[in-house]
């Protein structure tokens, strides 16, 4: 069971519990940041016009070269 909560998935992604680790990580704090600037943008339209779109557009591209990767 904590193999598969643990190790399944990071080795099925060719990484190591901590490089995925990081990566999601990574992934998961770029994402609030862009939440958070999609918020602001609300109260406030002239600030952050792109932000949110934008790191959505890259991390989508980083994940499919990820997985293109291996």
């Amino acid at each position: 069971m904590l193999s598969r909560m643990f190790v399944d998935h990071p080795r099925a992604a060719g990484e190591s519990y901590v490089a995925h680790a990081r990566v999601a990580s990574r992934f998961g704090l770029s994402l609030i940041g862009a939440g958070a600037a999609c918020l602001i943008h609300a109260l406030v339209p002239g600030l952050f016009r792109s932000t949110g779109s934008s790191t959505v557009e890259r991390l989508c591209e980083e994940m499919a070269a990820r997985r293109r990767a291996g």
